[in-house]
């Protein structure tokens, strides 16, 4: 489309509104808040993503250090395991060995004292340790008083306590007493002198036994057994 000036003046150009410096300063002003509150946010965030690394570092280190632990708690429990076991054995070794220690002296103690005292037999002797139960029975209750009496003298046995001692009610053509008594075998002191007496070593630390009093004439000696 052709535009013809009749007119024949140049046509004013269109002039452009000023803006005012005032308005300027306040959009200079708005953009170095927001760059400023952008390197302020920034600079905050690197912060906090930086302490958030350190956590995350410091997290991985105390689970990697959490299973040392128990992995080494682990051993530690195993190990607490084999003592138990280990530990077990040893006392049944010390046990058998304890048990073991004397076994020929309890037994020659034994029939000695036994052979000792008239009309008393042994029924039973059950050993716990040095502990001692002998069950037995006599005929009569002299018979167990100088089985004790025995007993103490040998050196073998410490602390000898009647238990319980009655009449067997069972059999009535003779008269017999069923005892039961408790005991513990130890040693002799080594060192101790001793001394024999009928081929068997008597310790000196008690008398020696006394023998049994003649019977009266026309009498027949009282029948001894024994046995353990």
């Amino acid at each position: 489309m052709i535009r013809i000036n009749l007119l024949g003046r140049s046509r004013p150009k269109a002039t452009r509104p000023s803006v005012p410096l005032e308005a300027t300063l306040q959009y200079i002003l708005l953009v170095i808040a927001l760059a400023v509150s952008g390197g302020a946010l920034y600079g905050h965030y690197l912060l906090l993503d930086r302490e958030n690394t350190k956590v995350v570092t410091h997290i991985q280190k105390q689970t990697s250090e959490k299973a040392r632990l128990e992995q080494l708690k682990q051993q530690v429990d195993n190990y607490e395991k084999q003592k138990a076991v280990l530990q077990q054995r040893i006392n049944v070794i010390e046990e058998l060995q304890r048990n073991r220690t004397g076994g020929q002296e309890l037994l020659e103690a034994i029939a000695n004292t036994v052979s000792r005292t008239d009309t008393l037999w042994l029924t039973s002797v059950d050993r716990k340790g040095n502990d001692l139960t002998i069950n037995g029975s006599a005929g009569s209750l002299n018979a167990v008083a100088n089985y004790i009496t025995q007993l103490k003298r040998s050196g073998y046995f410490q602390t000898v306590e009647i238990k319980e001692s009655h009449q067997d009610s069972s059999n009535k053509t003779v008269q017999i007493f069923v005892f039961s008594l408790t005991t513990q075998f130890g040693l002799p002191q080594s060192g101790g002198p001793t001394m024999q007496t009928g081929g068997k070593a008597v310790p000196t630390g008690g008398a020696a036994p006394a023998a049994p009093a003649p019977a009266p004439a026309g009498t027949a000696a009282p029948r001894k057994s024994g046995s353990v």
